[in-house]
């Protein structure tokens, strides 16, 4: 099992930004798809995919959810085992617990989460 630590989540002002981290015990080389989903206060929301970043052979391909599409981008440091997510303009909209998750050989990992509350 592969573990994932994300930090960086708090308390902003719209208009804000924020940059989620996401630290993971296996190297992001070996990983097929890396990124974050977030699960808002409403819990009849579903679960939203936020960015991801799908690997095949040496291309990465990047999705973002439609609500942040310009405002939010994804990166890693594979260095570091890290996965990023700069988050600009919030939006009340935006307060959700953040996770991180992996995809690797069929297998699929969950942070635990960080929160993120937009508010003035």
């Amino acid at each position: 099992q592969v573990q994932l630590v994300e930090s960086g989540g708090g308390l902003v002002q719209p208009g804000g930004s924020l940059r989620l981290s996401c630290v993971i015990s296996r190297s992001l080389l070996t990983v097929d798809v890396m990124g974050w989903y977030r699960q808002a206060p409403d819990k009849e929301k579903q679960r939203e995919l936020v960015a991801r970043i799908t690997r095949i052979s040496s291309l990465k391909i990047t999705k973002y959810g439609d609500s942040v599409k310009g405002r939010f981008t994804i990166s890693t440091d594979n260095g570091k085992n890290t996965v990023y997510l700069q988050m600009n303009s919030l939006e009340p909209e935006d307060t959700a617990v953040y996770l991180c998750y992996v995809i690797y050989g069929g297998n699929t990992d969950w942070g635990q989460g960080t929160q993120v509350t937009v508010s003035s």
